[in-house]
């Protein structure tokens, strides 16, 4: 089938999407992608790419359209025009394009505003649209910007309202999402569980290296990912503190970037916990692999929110699939996985005396307890997150799609 992708992000930025348009060309589809030029998380334009370079691309078969948009920059402002001239140059793009695929699928990550241009075009041409949906608005957005306006609230419900009423078939990546998206009118028949994968790199132990953080005895914590306010890092800081008045040696390596990681250094230094905080800056997603199995385990955290205990941060599949120890700062959706995967230790979100407990409690495992979390993460990985039999269900879903 002819395929058109809406996603405000693609390669060269770390999303799980990049992924996904490959495999499908692989598999024989021809796929399209209408992205935005790459400035995430660091908030600038990448290397190479500007309003007048590297517009039109194919990368690995996939053809790549990139539109006109403001970079995110390190403020609410910038950010909020960002998501605004996706759209505005979406909006143009839909009227102007003259090719014609056979379904429309929108890929969302924050912002949802992004699935309205998958939605203009799909109405135009009167093709089926799917919408994937990874993060819950106007929830979401609610919870990071600390919004408390009722008219915003409205015209956002509002909005996601009709993404939701337009889209033919609504995927979601946690089974929490489905609830809530039905509780809001709509058919639960076009509601479907579809989590993601991890890529197959991150199921490989060949080529990965074991020695690229030293190993100086004390117990490596790594978290991999964006450096955000929705992960709530500021815990680590008390957490570490308790850490070193029991003399456990233990050292939080956190690898990414984001728009939280110049105050959340600044707080290490300032309260003298440098020996329990190690920053490395964004890596390729092919190099995870070796940091975590340089680490004795992984480290999921989100704040305390009732739509964060709803979410299944990507991450979780990451860990699970390499197969290393999690150990979880997080309620619901998350909490449960690891608990049900036997793969690590959980507290409860923003619990600073329940995570210490939990790091503890590791702290004093031996290797051979440590390494059968690793192994029963790995299996719980193979067995929900198969990265075939989920491709199956889409290429199902894409035939039912084209029989209608």
């Amino acid at each position: 089938m002819n395929i058109l992708v809406v996603s405000q992000y693609y390669y060269p930025e770390s999303v799980r999407i990049t992924d996904l348009c490959e495999s499908l060309v692989e598999r024989g589809h021809t796929v399209s992608v209408v992205t935005g030029i790459p400035n995430y998380p660091e908030g600038r334009f990448f290397l190479g790419y500007s309003w007048s370079k590297k517009r039109n691309e194919q990368i690995k078969g996939v053809i790549v359209h990139r539109l006109t948009i403001l970079p995110r920059g390190k403020n609410f402002l910038c950010l909020s025009m960002n998501y605004i001239s996706f759209v505005i140059s979406g909006w143009f793009y839909s009227l102007k394009a003259h090719n014609r695929p056979d379904v429309v699928f929108n890929y969302e990550i924050s912002p949802i505003t992004q699935c309205l241009v998958g939605i203009w075009f799909g109405k135009k041409h009167k093709i089926p649209v799917i919408s994937y949906i990874l993060d819950l608005w106007p929830e979401s957005f609610q919870e990071v910007t600390g919004n408390t306006s009722k008219i915003i609230e409205r015209m956002l419900g509002r909005l996601v309202n009709s993404i939701y009423t337009q889209s033919d078939v609504v995927l979601t990546s946690s089974q929490s999402f489905i609830q809530s998206i039905a509780a809001r009118g709509i058919q639960s028949e076009k509601i479907t569980f579809w989590p993601q994968y991890a890529e197959d790199f991150y199921f490989s132990n060949d080529s990965v290296e074991s020695n690229v953080l030293v190993r100086d005895g004390r117990v490596l914590i790594t978290f991999a990912g964006n450096i955000g306010v929705a992960q709530g890092l500021d815990i680590l800081i008390p957490v570490a503190r308790k850490l070193k008045g029991q003399n456990q040696s233990v050292c939080f390596v956190l690898i990414g970037d984001g728009r939280d990681k110049n105050r959340l250094e600044s707080l290490v230094e300032s309260e003298g916990l440098q020996d329990y905080f190690m920053f490395i800056t964004k890596q390729p997603p092919q190099m995870i692999p070796s940091y975590l199995a340089s680490s004795d385990a992984g480290l999921l955290i989100l704040k305390k929110s009732d739509i964060f205990s709803m979410t299944i941060p990507a991450k979780l599949q990451t860990y699970l699939a390499c197969g290393i120890p999690i150990i979880g700062s997080v309620d619901g959706e998350a909490q449960r996985i690891i608990k049900q995967a036997n793969a690590g230790l959980v507290a409860d979100a923003e619990n600073i005396d329940q995570l210490v407990a939990a790091i503890s409690t590791f702290y004093a495992l031996s290797p051979n307890a440590r390494q059968t979390m690793g192994e029963s993460a790995r299996k719980y990985a193979m067995e929900h997150y198969n990265k075939k039999v989920l491709l199956d269900n889409f290429d199902t879903l894409l035939q039912s799609l084209a029989k209608d």
